[in-house]
């Protein structure tokens, strides 16, 4: 398999990939072979509290859910719009921490071996952390890929190469403004699937366009064999439909932190949930 259109060292982590595979390749090859595309959910941990994010966290497989994008929350998001942050700030309140977030990892572990689990947030509750011990503690709980927003791949000694040497996939994003000059250097060291941001921005502010995202994804897959899922800017099941037909899936985050937000019962969330997964599936 190839992991980037260019040359790049190859990873120790990949040496001998049939005996490496992870739980996020794994999910690709399964969906690949069923000719189906990927529909990846994202929740914040902690929103609005442990036991029913666990809850939400526990349902979303059932619900058609591929892969698992679990929020670290932290007190300044730069990336995330508003239903995001606030998401981050009632599990904040609520006295989320790491130690609770990867606790949550092992609780869900407990019951499902097999849904990929992607961390999504920001470096500095990992530095605090230190690294090693981070990354010791997020493969033992379960986690199987990272996406930091805020280290760029001029930072790929601090986490992304130490994470791939530990086993994770380290997903990188690429945005429209990722141009032919910087895209090389953006999939060097990505690995899992590359996450295609479909509008410039932050999360929530626009609505995704299948007409333009199209042709970006074609662009990023002629440098890459790595499945191109496209998150921001998707909220209906028609638009998860329309996105995943032109890409490898999508991600949906703002549209389902804001079903959880409302107090609805849990079956109402996951039902909301299993449309989004099916308008993806039936693309």
């Amino acid at each position: 398999m190839i992991f980037c259109g260019f040359p790049c060292k190859p990873l120790d982590r990949f040496a001998g990939m049939g005996r490496n595979m992870s739980r996020i390749d794994d999910t690709f090859a399964r969906l690949n072979s069923q000719q189906k595309k990927a529909f990846v959910a994202y929740i914040m941990a902690g929103d609005p509290d442990v036991a029913r994010s666990l809850a939400v966290m526990q349902g979303l497989p059932a619900a058609g859910v591929d892969i698992i994008e679990l929020g670290l929350p932290f007190t300044d998001p730069m990336a995330d719009g508003p239903t995001i942050q606030l998401a981050g700030q009632r599990a904040l309140e609520a006295g989320m921490t790491l130690d609770k977030t990867l606790q949550m990892v092992r609780d869900f572990r407990s019951g499902d071996n097999t849904t990929p689990i992607v961390l999504m947030g920001y470096y500095n509750p990992i530095y605090s952390r230190g690294v090693d011990l981070f990354l010791t503690q997020a493969t033992q709980a379960g986690i199987d890929g990272l996406i930091i927003v805020d280290l760029p791949p001029e930072e790929d000694s601090e986490l992304c190469l130490p994470a791939q040497a530990a086993g994770l996939n380290f997903i990188r994003l690429a945005t429209p403004t990722t141009d032919a000059k910087r895209l090389p250097k953006v999939l060097q060291n990505t690995s899992g699937f590359v996450y295609y941001v479909s509008v410039t921005g932050i999360t929530g502010a626009a609505a995704a366009q299948a007409g333009d995202v199209g042709p970006e994804v074609a662009r990023i897959k002629r440098s890459t064999d790595l499945p191109v899922i496209v998150g921001f800017g998707i909220n209906t099941p028609e638009a998860s439909k329309a996105i995943a037909a032109v890409a490898d899936g999508c991600v949906v985050g703002s549209a389902i932190v804001k079903e959880i937000s409302t107090g609805k019962p849990l079956a109402d969330v996951l039902a909301f949930v299993a449309t989004l997964a099916a308008g993806a599936h039936s693309a």
